[in-house]
């Protein structure tokens, strides 16, 4: 794979039963690639240790005056030099393009199970901990399966010096092939502690950038409490968390560090006095000392792929960790059955778990005590529940499971609009060019969200488009615009994809009475003959609706019109009109007595 055929056409499936598995499926994704670079590691390695062997041979030649021998190692050391500069250079080419193309492929991974989650990946994942796997995480992934086949590259090359010692100069060489494999395995007892360390800053390196992106998002409405210090504080508190974990991490790889240049230094100092030993006792020349000598010194650079593969290991495993727990995620409970996959997903939608039933071509509003549970209702409504409900099928649309339909037959039937909607940078009309049916028009959307003065903030705000709202940037998140603004456009965007069933929660909740009570006939006008669910306790929006369902502890316990429902059921009554208990006791003693002028003066003051 090189980068130039980025990105995958298909990532694959990972292993996301741990990180460590998880690392593991990269590495092996990438075989081509980490074989190249082993190969080219090798080169490289075995380059930079043949140096010591021409040294030798030069040294040697000189004190025997052998002219041959000299101009043999002079070519013997060209060539070393050529498979240096070429395994280095094709070497650093080959673990950037394994660098890049495993990192992107984790990106490919994260972006499409963020596309099949939807919003309920934050819901399930806190934000700050998603900005973490999709932006440092990547890179630290990225990193450790480049080092490895260096790792890989260096310990091979490292066991072949060893051999080549002991068949090239037995005495000394039995001497390097026994301090060798020490200084590799002398850090070992030091990892597990420096691992820990290091999960320690990245958790807390985690929760910081959790709480800045929390901030950064909140940051209006604390602007509006006198919140900014508060929060200030507490990320200053956070931040210097990090840095004192991080000087507690840095400290061990410190420690690390200087092992790995005191023993290889301590091994050295025994080969020269032994190697000098024996050459005062003619045993060796002094060209075998000088080559002995050389590939020891040359033994730290190898080496120093060892610590790297320890620090890339530490600092990857929590960010493979996090990542494999974003990639786990799914979207329902997969089952086996894929029958209802090749029938139409149209009809009734039916929810088992609270009993709701949304008739097909009908205007149902949805009535729930407990906004979280709307919440959760409207989740799963989209086929995206927040915790599987094990005894439970899938909701039903036309008698079809939703999670036994494809995920893009499942998108178009079922479209679910949050109560807290985002919007995404770019021009208005880059918003509205979505996947539709082509039914509704962006105008039409857009008159039916009541968007006119968005609309005509956009064409003051356009300096370079000559006034056209459709062609003005909107910021990040729509932040110049109102919270009432933002939702307007965020529901004209889903009026405009036009799905089979189109489920929206608390959609006017930002917005004044009046045009509140616009956008309720133009949501009933535009979506009329289809199916559209509205989560909301509004009685603006109630009494449009066809059918409204009231659910209540989790189940749907009323279904009727809002007058209906405001008549005869006290528990409807004292959501809609936010009744006390002691009001709700009175109204429910009263209510086989109340005579129609009573009613109608009640329905009155609340619609």
């Amino acid at each position: 794979m090189q980068i130039r055929h980025l990105p995958y056409a298909d990532p694959g499936v990972p292993d996301v039963r741990s990180g460590t598995r998880f690392l593991l499926w990269l590495g092996r994704n990438q075989l081509g690639g980490q074989v190249k670079a082993l190969l080219w590691g090798l080169l490289l390695q075995l380059g930079i240790a043949g140096l010591p062997l021409g040294v030798g041979v030069a040294v040697q030649a000189v004190v025997d005056h052998d002219g041959g021998r000299l101009a043999l190692a002079a070519g013997l050391l060209v060539g070393c030099g050529l498979a240096i500069a070429v395994g280095d250079t094709m070497l650093h080419r080959v673990a950037v393009t394994n660098w890049i193309t495993a990192a992107a492929r984790v990106q490919q991974l994260l972006s499409r199970k963020t596309a099949e989650l939807g919003s309920v990946l934050t819901r399930r994942v806190a934000a700050g901990e998603v900005v973490s796997v999709s932006t440092g995480d990547v890179e630290k992934i990225g990193w450790f399966v480049e080092a490895l086949s260096r790792f890989a590259a260096a310990a091979v090359s490292l066991l072949i010096v060893c051999v080549a010692l002991v068949v090239y100069q037995p005495a000394l060489g039995v001497v390097v092939a026994v301090g060798v494999p020490v200084l590799a395995l002398a850090v070992l007892p030091l990892l597990p502690r420096a691992t820990r360390r290091a999960d320690v800053q990245r958790e807390k390196a985690g929760k910081a950038t959790e709480l800045a992106s929390d901030t950064v998002a909140g940051l209006r409405v604390l602007r509006g409490i006198g919140g900014e210090e508060l929060f200030l504080g507490r990320y200053r508190a956070a931040s210097q968390e990090v840095r004192r974990a991080a000087v507690h991490s840095a400290r061990m790889w410190a420690l690390i560090a200087a092992i790995q240049v005191l023993l290889p230094g301590v091994l050295l100092i025994v080969v020269v006095a032994y190697g000098a030993r024996l050459a005062l006792d003619g045993r060796i020349t002094v060209g075998e000392l000088v080559t002995v000598y050389g590939a020891v010194a040359l033994t730290h650079h190898p080496m120093r792929n060892f610590e790297e593969i320890a620090m890339a290991f530490s600092f990857s495993r929590p960010s493979a960790k996090r990542a494999a727990r974003v990639l786990s995620l799914t979207r329902t409970t997969t089952t086996t059955d894929t029958a209802g996959a090749e029938r139409a997903a149209t009809g009734d939608l039916y929810d088992p778990v609270t009993g709701l039933v949304a008739p097909a071509g009908r205007f149902t509003a949805v009535v729930c005590g407990d906004p979280d549970l709307a919440g959760r209702l409207a989740d799963r409504l989209g086929g995206h529940p927040a915790e599987r409900d094990k005894g439970h099928t899938s909701v039903l649309l036309g008698g079809v499971p939703l999670d036994e339909l494809p995920l893009a037959a499942a998108r178009t039937a079922v479209l679910v609009q949050d109560k807290d909607p985002v919007l995404l940078s770019g021009t208005l009309g880059e918003l509205l060019d979505v996947p539709s049916s082509g039914a509704v028009r962006a105008e039409d959307a857009l008159a039916a969200a009541q968007c006119g003065d968005v609309l005509d903030a956009l064409a003051q705000a356009s300096v370079d488009t000559g006034g056209d709202p459709m062609r003005t940037r909107i910021t990040e998140r729509g932040r110049s615009l109102s919270g009432g603004q933002r939702q307007r456009l965020a529901l004209a965007r889903s009026l405009v994809t036009d799905p089979e069933v189109l489920v929206l929660d608390e959609p006017t909740s930002a917005v004044d009475s009046h045009t509140e009570s616009r956008v309720a006939d133009g949501i009933a006008r535009l979506r009329a003959g289809g199916t559209t669910v509205v989560l909301a306790s509004s009685p603006l929006l109630l009494d449009r609706a066809d059918r409204v369902v009231l659910v209540h502890d989790g189940q749907a316990v009323a279904v009727g019109t809002h007058r209906e429902l405001l008549a005869k059921e006290p528990r409807y009554r004292a959501v809609v009109t936010r009744e006390t208990d002691e009001e709700l006791a009175a109204a429910a003693g009263r209510l086989d007595d109340i005579d129609t002028d009573e009613l109608e003066a009640l329905e009155g003051e609340t619609a």
